[in-house]
């Protein structure tokens, strides 16, 4: 990695330091972990693009937090399971058409408006009472998906079965995973599912995973989970000693959340997304379009069983040759 260092007057590679930080906004002390980026030739710290980001990212998700703010993602969210678009939402709720882009685009909600949207993550009830009440402020069409995308969510809460086997692979995941978004358990689950078929010639679990904008998402699992918006999972309920899988299960698991379960639910969204099975089901729709189609399993199986040949994987432990390289592709 290279940036410009004023003091050397020229491009040096520089390394990046994780440092405590804090900033008052609106009167309030707001402290996050951010980075800064030095020379490693004169030890300066240098101005970065990505670093400057980041750290306003950071800032901005400490400071909603601290005030118990909606954030980006879970706005994203929102747009997502009722399958509308931010002008139909805006109307729907009354605000001015541009408000849930500006939203978007970071502008930072008032208690009410974030509570308002907080409540429509959580409350399918609440969003059929606001469509019925105002359906005269929105096209026929954006009413119909909304209603389509409600009547799917009943059936996929309906559907759940507590003691499926995805349930115990999930269960395993969150019993032997750091800190496991919803983003990532999803990201998860598909990759189990892909390396125990091409190690076993079986599949794991007989769910099927949808090609959704932020990668595959296995539905029923995504409304267990969802109201955890993009925070870690921690679910009282479950009692991981009663996991029903077997060692060969569990060790496949295992070397999942070793070489996968060390990303980030975002890196795990990108990586899905070079990929052929996600790619391929996607095809013609945009980048932010929703979708409920289904990635075929049999493309799954063809996709990891040509990736367990190509990179000549003898044991479920080289599967860390493959997210590595993944990796790099994304970032170097």
């Amino acid at each position: 990695m290279k940036g410009f260092c004023e003091k050397c007057h020229e491009m040096t590679e520089y390394s990046i330091k994780e440092v405590k930080k804090e900033k008052n906004i609106k009167g309030k002390n707001i402290k996050y972990i951010g980075k800064e980026a030095y020379c490693n030739e004169c030890g300066s710290e240098i101005f970065v693009p990505e670093i400057r980001d980041y750290n306003l990212a950071m800032l901005d998700k400490a400071y909603r937090e601290k005030e118990g703010l909606i954030s980006v993602p879970e706005i994203e969210l929102i747009l997502e399971k009722y399958d509308v678009g931010k002008r139909p939402l805006s109307l729907l709720l009354g605000w001015g058409e541009g408000t849930l882009t500006r939203y978007l685009d970071g502008d930072i909600p008032s208690k009410q408006y974030s509570d308002t949207l907080k409540r429509l993550l959580s409350d399918s009830d609440y969003m059929k009472e606001i469509l019925e009440q105002n359906k005269d402020k929105i096209t026929d069409l954006a009413y119909r998906r909304i209603i389509n995308a409600l009547e799917k969510n009943e059936i996929a809460v309906e559907a759940i079965e507590p003691e499926d086997k995805i349930d115990y692979v999930v269960k395993y995941l969150l019993a032997n995973s750091l800190d496991i978004t919803p983003l990532a358990l999803q990201k998860l689950l598909y990759y189990a599912q892909g390396f125990y078929k091409a190690f076993t010639g079986e599949y794991l679990f007989h769910n099927n995973c949808e090609a959704w904008v932020h990668g595959p998402v296995y539905r029923s699992i995504y409304y267990k989970y969802k109201g955890y918006g993009y925070n870690p999972i921690d679910d009282p309920d479950f009692k991981y000693e009663e996991i029903k899988l077997t060692t060969a299960e569990k060790e496949i698991l295992d070397s999942v959340i070793a070489n996968f379960g060390c990303y980030s639910g975002k890196v795990l969204e990108k990586m899905t997304h070079i990929e052929e099975p996600w790619r391929i089901t996607r095809k013609g729709l945009s980048d932010n379009e929703s979708s409920d189609r289904i990635i075929n399993k049999e493309l799954i199986a063809k996709y990891f069983g040509e990736i367990k040949s190509k990179y000549g994987m003898l044991n479920i432990s080289d599967i860390k040759d493959y997210s590595r390289d993944l990796f790099s592709k994304l970032y170097n």
